[in-house]
C-alpha cells in the first residue's frame, strides 16, 4: 500500500495558514522578533510568536470568547481544520486524530494556579493535561474513532505521523489527521532559559557563531490516507509518506551524543523503510536548533550517513523559531510545500562555517524535489526521521493481532525493593515515584533477561512533581534565579528516556499522555509495530505521581491523582 498526503495545515510566526507560510519562505521573511503576546518578564529574548491574542485566535476559529481553551488547542484547531478542508475530509468515521504536545494547557495553569487554590476558575483545571488539548481540538473538528497524544518533547508531532502511518498499514484507521501543536508559555521559556540555550538575537542554525535557539509556537498537521481511498474520494494527492523511524540516543536528558548515534539510526531507518539510498534524497529539513550541541551532533550524524552524497540541508527554525513539540508537524508541512512548489528553503542568518558542521543552503533555491528527509529530535534523545516523496513507495500492511499478554509484570514494589534496584547516588536525582518506576523497570528486565526493542510509557499527568516545583518557583520568584533540574525532569517522556539512558537502549522510544489510561495508546502502538514486524519485544511503563498541591486543586472538582508505577514486558 501507499500512504498519500491529501491535506496540510500550518500556523506559526510566518503565517496563519499554508499560503502565508509559503510566501514567507519564498521571500525569506523570518517571523522571529520581540515578544508581544506572552506576558513574560524576559522581553530581552526574541521569539517566534503567532501575532494574535487568544481572543483573536478564538474569533478566527469561530470559538465563543467565553469558552476556556488553551492557546495550544487554538493553534492546533486552526491548522488541523485547514488540513482537513484541503483534503476534503468531512466524514471522520473510522478516522484517527493524533496530536503531539508537551505544554498542553500550561498557559491557563500559569494564569490561574492561584485561582484554583481558592476554588475558582474550576473549568480550567482539567485543561492542564496534555491530552486535553487533543480532545479539545477533536471535539471542535468532527467525531474521531481514535485520539492519541504522543508527548516526546520536540519529536512529539513527528511521532504522531509515525503512529498514524502504522494505523493505516494495519487497517485500524481509514484516514489519520496527524501532527502537533504547542504554544509559548512562561514555563517553557524559563525552562529553556535555565539551560542557557536561548539566544538574545535571531538564531543562526549551523553557523560557527551560533549561540542558542529562539523559542516559537505553532501547529502543523497532515491528512494521511491510503492512496486508493484518496483516489476514490477524488482527493488531490500532495505527496506520500515513504519511510520513517524513531530511535533513542540513550545518552543524556537534554544533550545529544557527539557522534549523533540516535539521529543516525533514525535517518538510516527511515531511508531503509523507503528503499532509498542517501543519494536519492534531494533535501534535508534538519532539526537545526542553532544550539552548539545539537547542530554539531546532527552534523556528525548527517556526515556519517550521507558522506560525499550530502544533499541540500537547511533548518527552517530561523523562520519560525523552535516550536518544540509542534516542530515535526509544522516542518513536515513545510517539506510538502517545498516539494509541491519545487524549492529549498533558505537557512537564514548563516555566515560562517566551522569544522564538523554541515554547510546549509543560504538562499531559496528553486529545483524539483522528489524525496525529502525531515528530522525532529527531542529531549531524552528521542529521535524521529520521516521521508516524504512526490511518488509513493509501497509499504507492507497486515492485520492487527487480537490481543497481547505480558510475559512478566511488576505492579507492586516495597521500599526495600526500590532501594535494592536504585543506588543512593541515582536516587538523589529522582523523585520518590520516579525511583519506583525505575526500580520496577529494572526488576522486570532482570526477571526476563530481555533487551527490549522498544520502551513505551503511558501517563496521564506526566512528571508532575518536578513540573509543579518548577512552575511554583517560577511564579513565586517572578521568573528569576530558577534552577534547571526540575525543568529537565518535567517532560512527559522523562521516564521512558531515563530507562533508555540507564540501559543503553537505542530502540523505539515513545510516551503517550493519555486520559484515561485505558484504552491504552501505548498498547495499541506496540501491537501495531509487532504486527508489522518493526519490533518483537517491548517494555511498557505506566507512570503517574501524586503531588499534594495539585491534589488539593483537583479536590475542588472531586478528583484526585492516582500514583502508578507499573512495568510490563511483551514479546511476540
Amino acid at each position: 500500500m501507499r500512504i498519500a498526503i491529501t491535506g496540510i495545515g500550518a500556523i506559526s510566526a510566518i503565517g496563519r495558514n499554508c499560503a502565508e507560510t509559503l510566501q514567507s519562505l519564498l521571500n525569506e521573511q523570518s517571523g522571529i522578533g520581540s515578544m508581544r503576546v506572552l506576558g513574560s518578564v524576559h522581553k530581552e529574548l526574541p521569539v517566534g510568536e503567532v501575532p494574535f491574542s487568544d481572543a483573536e485566535l478564538k474569533q478566527m476559529a469561530g470559538i465563543d470568547l467565553s469558552e476556556p481553551m488553551p492557546r495550544t488547542a487554538l493553534l492546533g484547531l486552526l491548522a488541523a481544520r485547514e488540513a482537513m478542508q484541503q483534503a476534503g475530509l468531512q466524514n471522520t468515521d473510522g478516522c484517527a486524530f493524533i496530536s503531539g504536545t508537551t505544554v498542553g494547557g500550561m498557559d491557563l495553569t500559569e494564569q490561574h494556579l492561584h485561582h484554583y487554590a481558592q476554588g475558582q476558575a474550576l473549568d480550567h483545571i482539567r485543561l492542564h493535561e496534555a491530552d486535553s488539548t487533543t480532545r479539545t481540538i477533536a471535539s471542535h473538528l468532527s467525531p474521531f474513532a481514535f485520539t492519541a497524544t504522543p508527548s516526546t518533547a520536540c519529536s512529539s508531532a513527528l511521532n504522531a505521523v509515525l503512529l498514524g502511518a502504522n494505523m493505516l498499514r494495519t487497517g485500524q484507521a481509514k484516514a489519520a489527521v496527524v501532527g502537533g501543536a504547542e504554544s509559548l508559555s512562561k514555563f517553557h521559556l524559563n525552562g529553556f532559559n535555565t539551560l542557557m540555550i536561548l539566544s538574545h538575537e535571531p538564531c543562526r542554525p549551523f553557523d560557527a557563531k551560533r549561540n542558542g535557539l529562539n523559542l516559537g509556537e505553532g501547529a502543523g498537521y497532515l491528512v494521511l490516507e491510503r492512496e486508493e481511498d484518496a483516489k476514490i474520494r477524488g482527493a488531490v494527492i500532495l505527496g506520500y509518506i515513504s519511510g520513517y523511524a524513531n530511535t533513542c540516543d540513550a545518552y543524556h536528558q537534554t544533550a545529544s551524543s557527539e557522534n549523533g548515534e540516535g539521529a543516525y539510526l533514525a535517518m538510516k531507518g527511515a531511508l531503509e523503510m523507503a528503499g532509498l539510498t542517501p543519494g536519492d534524497i534531494d533535501y534535508i529539513n534538519a532539526h537545526g536548533t542553532a544550539t552548539p550541541n545539537n547542530d554539531l551532533s546532527e552534523s556528525a550524524a548527517l556526515r556519517r550517513l550521507f558522506g560525499s552524497q550530502m544533499p541540500a540541508v537547511s533548518s527552517t527554525k530561523a523562520f519560525t523559531g523552535h516550536t518544540t513539540s509542534a516542530s515535526g508537524g509544522l516542518e513536515a508541512a513545510i517539506c510538502v510545500l517545498a516539494m509541491q512548489h519545487g524549492f529549498i528553503p533558505a537557512n537564514l542568518h548563516w555566515s560562517e562555517t566551522a569544522e564538523g558542521l554541515v554547510q546549509p543552503v543560504l538562499h531559496t533555491e528553486h529545483k524539483p524535489l522528489h524525496h525529502v528527509l525531515c528530522n525532529a529530535f527531542g529531549f531524552g534523545g528521542n529521535e524521529s526521521s520521516l521521508v516524504l516523496s512526490l511518488a509513493g513507495t509501497d509499504l507492507s500492511e497486515t492485520a492487527l493481532p487480537s490481543s497481547l499478554t505480558p510475559i512478566a509484570a511488576i505492579e507492586e514494589l516495597d521500599d526495600s525493593a526500590v532501594s535494592q534496584m536504585v543506588s543512593g547516588a541515582e536516587a538523589r536525582r529522582m523523585t520518590p515515584q520516579m525511583r519506583r518506576i525505575v526500580a520496577a523497570a529494572r526488576m522486570v528486565l532482570q526477571q526476563t533477561g530481555i533487551t527490549p526493542d522498544a520502551i513505551l510509557c503511558e501517563t496521564e499527568w506526566g512528571c508532575m512533581a518536578q513540573s509543579m516545583r518548577f512552575l511554583q518557583d517560577m511564579l513565586d520568584n517572578d521568573e528569576q534565579q530558577l534552577k534547571p533540574t526540575p525543568f529537565i525532569q518535567s517532560t512527559h517522556n522523562t521516564v521512558a528516556s531515563l530507562i533508555a539512558i540507564l540501559t543503553g537502549n537505542h530502540g523505539y522510544n515513545a510516551t503517550y499522555a493519555q486520559h484515561p489510561l485505558s484504552p491504552s495508546a501505548a498498547m495499541m502502538d506496540i501491537r501495531t509495530q509487532m504486527a508489522l514486524g518493526q519490533i518483537h519485544s517491548a517494555l511498557v511503563l505506566q507512570f503517574d505521581e501524586q503531588v499534594e498541591s495539585w491534589d488539593q486543586v483537583l479536590a475542588h472538582v472531586g478528583d484526585q491523582m492516582t500514583p502508578i508505577a507499573h512495568a510490563y514486558i511483551y514479546k511476540v
